[in-house]
């Protein structure tokens, strides 16, 4: 069968599982929709080691799949490949929703799984991993963002381009005071104070990306907190945040944005770089979510623009998230390469694990089932207008 949607005819077929259809005809039937064979001969095909698996997909769908190969249970050459064919197919949301997904979904709507007090869950369970870790796998810098290929030939040029873009697009002047929302391990603050002469504070909720950012960017003008950002309340010229505003989660977003017009001085910009959505949802993939980035979210085009009201202008939108697929495979020959190095400290079922989220992270956006946007804008507008740049 060709590639194609999901159409109804194999929603019936998945139906029928509950009244005792082989699961393995059911998800052979499937597959066959995204061009995907199991134990076939293309690279991204399905090589099954259990037969436990078919159960396992249609009981816990993408989650259920995510862990089933973390146990083994099934490989594929190009999983990259593999996820991009799903994804155009639509073959995921057609898929059962979990236990452990619907009661995810539950919390997410009763509470706010991203209070100040989860506000650092995330970074103790993904960023304090160890500065090892990433610093195997990222550029020099340790920018752990997508980067901007357009005239690059290497991740480092790439990411080098995407910080000089970022300054560029906001107009930093030497003596300007910058705020970095979600700083990382100071890439960000580093490369704007030595080339364009600012002053940044950057905050994070990792310990470990605070402790390296600290020593990254000393003898320069740029402090490092250990800070939420919801306790920001102090003037900046111009404020950058770079793949910080998925952690923020959907009831949070103009809380957010609040308090950006409230730090911004008036004629500054804001800087917002961040993974989006294609539709607007309350809820995260179970896998990401419970793997490696707790209590997240992807927000979209109509989420970020409601956040936005009355107080912010879109001054300008880029997006350029076919360049993550690039940068994701990237960090994924980096992580390989450096393997010897990191397998003392974590075992081989988190190897597949960090494996299968580079990889189907880099199949999503190949299929552009997700964006990477960079906005910029401003309290009142431009005077005369924002000159877009790229």
């Amino acid at each position: 069968m060709a590639q194609g949607k999901f159409s109804s005819q194999a929603a019936d077929q998945l139906h029928q599982h509950s009244t005792g259809r082989r699961a393995r005809d059911i998800v052979e039937a499937l597959l066959q929709h995204a061009a995907i064979q199991i134990d076939g001969r293309q690279p991204w095909d399905m090589q099954v080691h259990d037969e436990r698996l078919y159960d396992r997909v249609l009981s816990d769908g993408t989650l259920g799949l995510g862990e089933a190969w973390m146990d083994g249970w099934w490989d594929c050459a190009q999983l990259d490949e593999f996820t991009c064919r799903v994804l155009r197919a639509h073959l995921d949301r057609h898929l059962r929703i979990g236990w452990y997904a619907l009661w995810r979904r539950f919390c997410g709507l009763l509470g706010n799984l991203q209070s100040r007090s989860r506000a650092f869950i995330v970074g103790q369970q993904h960023y304090d991993l160890g500065n090892q870790l990433y610093q195997c796998m990222l550029d020099q810098r340790m920018t752990y963002t997508c980067g901007y290929w357009a005239q690059a030939s290497d991740l480092d040029q790439a990411q080098t381009h995407k910080l000089d873009l970022s300054c560029r697009k906001l107009g930093l002047q030497a003596g300007q005071r910058i705020l970095d929302i979600g700083c990382g391990w100071g890439s960000f603050g580093e490369f704007a104070a030595r080339h364009y002469g600012v002053e940044v504070v950057g905050i994070t909720i990792s310990r470990e990306q605070a402790e390296l950012a600290r020593q990254r960017c000393q003898g320069l003008p740029v402090e490092i907190r250990l800070q939420d950002y919801r306790d920001l309340d102090e003037r900046f010229d111009h404020i950058v945040s770079l793949g910080m505003f998925e952690h923020v989660g959907w009831k949070n977003y103009a809380t957010y944005m609040q308090v950006v017009q409230r730090c911004l001085a008036d004629g500054g910009l804001f800087l917002l770089h961040s993974i989006g959505g294609n539709r607007s949802l309350r809820h995260t993939d179970p896998w990401i979510d419970r793997y490696i980035f707790p209590n997240g979210g992807l927000p979209s085009i109509a989420q970020i623009g409601r956040a936005c009201e009355p107080g912010l202008v879109m001054e300008d939108w880029h997006n350029f998230g076919a360049d993550y697929d690039r940068t994701l495979m990237a960090w994924h020959a980096n992580f390989e390469r450096h393997w010897p190095q990191l397998e003392g400290q974590y075992d081989s079922r988190f190897r597949r694990m960090w494996r299968y989220y580079l990889l189907s992270c880099a199949g999503a956006f190949r299929a552009r089932d997700i964006q990477l946007w960079q906005v910029v804008l401003s309290k009142g507008g431009v005077p005369g207008g924002y000159r877009s740049l790229r």
